[in-house]
């Protein structure tokens, strides 16, 4: 054999060699890639959910608030997403135009919150005796609008920003990324939870209060102040709104008109707990938190409300008393 022929089977062979060396390291090139992707993804679910469990809990507040006035008057209340507006931008106002400080922003704009929640009770929904639930929805509806107009012609139409409680040095969980408002947005949604559920169970109002939801009529024989228990349920919803408000201010900002949305995805947690002011409609507004973050995140974010209203839509047409209401019978 001579030269020529050695060196051809020498390259001939340093090729195949190359050849092989090469695609054992594209093959190794594309296992580190699908790790990398499957990495990727699984902090980016991560990340939806736990953006997903902080929208949700502001949900569950609002929707809270729906239930409580709904199970002491039957009234569903479709002006408590204006109280969420009045609990940001009265925050905004104490905190930023006035300079007064954080907490003490947050106590006015409260007791503000909660005593427009007690007018509104006394002045449009009181002197309506006997009045049809329909008649009582557009009047909840009209008190929205005025809260409404109100709000615009005192802050105007611009968007307000609220300065995160604690700063705004993210923090890792999982590989995702976490602020320290949604940590104060999880603490605060908990505390009121246990709170609502301390109040209806072990003291003489909220006991009052709940009689008034099984039945006005014997709670009234009893000795127990309908009336009254119906502004304390006005006052609480009132008053949770607003605090909801406040904790979700700092990550979305707010307006004049940012309740109307927040309202009605605190209306379709209500309805998917089926309007119990319990854990059912905490349930109902984690989950539709997470359906909206996972649906924004993985399809579209043009898709986030209509996700809402989607769900509402087919919770009304296949369960229309809730996912999480047991089905009552009735002794004729």
């Amino acid at each position: 054999m001579d030269i020529g022929s050695l060196a051809a089977n020498g390259f001939s062979w340093y090729m195949m060699q190359h050849q092989s060396a090469q695609g054992d390291s594209t093959s190794a090139l594309t296992l580190s890639s699908v790790k990398a992707v499957s990495m990727n993804f699984s902090h980016q679910i991560v990340q939806y959910l736990l953006s997903g469990f902080s929208t949700g809990a502001i949900y569950s507040l609002i929707g809270l608030g729906f239930a409580i006035i709904y199970n002491s008057t039957g009234i569903i209340n479709f002006a408590q997403g204006e109280f969420v507006m009045l609990g940001g931008m009265l925050t905004y106002f104490f905190l930023t135009v006035a300079g007064i400080p954080l907490f003490a922003s947050i106590i006015l704009s409260v007791i503000i919150a909660t005593a427009t929640g007690v007018i509104f009770e006394r002045l449009a929904i009181r002197p309506l005796r006997n009045a049809t639930p329909l008649s009582l929805v557009i009047i909840t509806i009209g008190g929205s609008i005025f809260i409404r107009g109100i709000a615009m012609l005192v802050w105007g139409k611009d968007t307000h920003a609220i300065p995160m409680f604690s700063g705004t040095e993210p923090l890792f969980l999982a590989g995702a990324t976490i602020l320290p408002q949604h940590l104060w947005i999880f603490g605060i949604t908990i505390l009121i939870i246990v709170i609502n559920k301390l109040y209806f169970y072990y003291s003489i109002s909220g006991k009052a209060m709940r009689a008034c939801s099984y039945n006005r009529n014997a709670a009234s024989l009893v000795g127990i102040d309908v009336r009254r228990m119906v502004l304390f349920s006005f006052a609480i919803s009132s008053a949770m709104g607003s605090v909801a408000g406040m904790i979700a201010a700092p990550l979305t900002m707010t307006s004049y008109d940012v309740g109307v949305m927040l309202g009605l995805k605190g209306f379709c947690a209500a309805i998917i707990g089926g309007m119990s002011s319990g854990i059912g409609t905490v349930l109902g507004g984690l989950i539709l938190g997470v359906l909206e973050s996972l649906g924004a995140g993985l399809l579209s974010s043009g898709y986030k409300d209509a996700i809402a209203f989607i769900i509402l839509l087919l919770i009304l047409f296949i369960r229309p008393r809730g996912i999480f209401r047991k089905a009552e019978t009735e002794r004729v």
